[in-house]
Parts: structure tokens; sequence; C-alpha cells
């Protein structure tokens, strides 16, 4: 008769979600969180911004004023949690509200010009936190803005996943029902959905095929 032995077996730290702690570090330095639409960026932005609050630190969040999907003022996750933030026309303007201030959070780091790395780099220098939350690849699965610089610049990238709104496994891909209009377009539910690289591959073929015909 054949046996079966049971075998209990534990995952290293690499297959692990590790929640992120602040490094015992006073100088500045650049966090990234990236990830696709429905991930969890903001509200593990507002998580980081909550906890340096509890520490006692004076903290400020900027976010483009183009940004008005859930309020005009307010940064919102898809889980309604939110915090009052700074709307900006231009990256530049960041460096004229950050007087007295220990951390900056900046939200949806993929709509901010050019400039923005080089303003991040200039708040890190001066001993600022700079906690950064944006979109890591466009609607074509193509690295969105300013945020392959930012995650090459930044000493912590944490990558968030949200789950395939197809078939229920871990999604990375921010997938467009329709592929008419320009890269910046904002939405919601009814225009996008986390898709794994399997559905996203298969529903970008469907999309191709349907303007061919």
């Amino acid at each position: 008769m054949l046996r079966i032995k049971s075998i209990n077996i534990t995952f290293g730290s690499y297959y692990q979600h590790t929640m992120f702690i602040e490094p015992k570090n006073s100088k500045g330095w650049l966090e990234v969180v990236c990830g696709s639409m429905f991930s969890g960026k903001t509200e593990e932005l507002i998580r980081r911004v909550k906890r340096a609050r509890i520490a006692k630190q004076s903290v400020r969040i900027f976010k483009p004023k183009m940004e008005t999907r859930y309020d005009k003022a307010k940064v919102v996750s898809h889980d309604d949690n939110y915090l009052d933030s700074f709307p900006v026309d231009s990256a530049s303007e960041i460096l004229d509200w950050i007087d007295g201030i220990d951390v900056v959070g900046i939200d949806e780091a993929q709509f901010f010009d050019d400039g923005l790395p080089e303003v991040c780099n200039t708040l890190a220098n001066a001993g600022k936190r700079v906690v950064i939350a944006g979109l890591d690849m466009d609607y074509l699965a193509k690295p969105f803005g300013v945020m392959p610089n930012l995650m090459a610049m930044a000493e912590y990238v944490t990558k968030v996943h949200a789950i395939c709104m197809q078939c229920g496994s871990v999604a990375q891909y921010s997938y467009r029902f329709s592929k008419k209009g320009g890269k910046v377009q904002l939405g919601e539910k009814d225009q996008y959905e986390p898709r794994c690289r399997a559905c996203f591959i298969k529903g970008m073929a469907t999309q191709t095929a349907g303007r061919r015909r």
C-alpha cells in the first residue's frame, strides 16, 4: 500500500507580504508605492501618513489638481478612506508648502510633470521623508510618466497588487475597456478593471480583433 507522508512547508519571507515599517533613519529618503488600479496604493499611502501623525510628525499630502474623481481637495482611496491634501498644478509648487513638514505624501504621481523626481530628491536631500504613490503602468502596460524614474531613485519600493476581475489571480495590469481617448483618462470601475497577465493579454487581443472587423 502506498503511503503519502504529509509535509508542512513554511515559505520564507520572500513569499510573505510584510507591512512596511519605517526605518530608524533621521535622514531623508524616498518611498514609492506602485501597482495597478484598485491595488490599494492610496490606501497604503494613507496608512503610512497616519502612522507618521501618530509619531507626532508633521505631514502634508499633495496631489495633481486634475485628480478630482472623489474630491477636489482630499486624497481618497477606493475604500473611502481619506486625508486632506494640497492640490497643485505643478511639481515645483510642492516646494512652496513644506516649511516645517517632516513627511511629504504625494498621490497619483504618474499624473505629475517631469519635474517631480527632482522635487522629490530635493525634499529627501533636505532630510524629509517622501512617500509617493502612483500607477507604474498605463492602460497599454507601458511605464507611466515619471514613475520609472521615481522607482529607480527611491530607497524603498513597494509593489502592491489587485485581484484579477476575470479569474481571481493576482493582478498587476489596469485594463481599460476602450482604447478611445489618450493615455490620461480618469475613470473608475465602469472604465477600468485590474487583470492578471493572461487575462490582460486576452482582452487586448479582443480589442485589436474588434478594430480589424
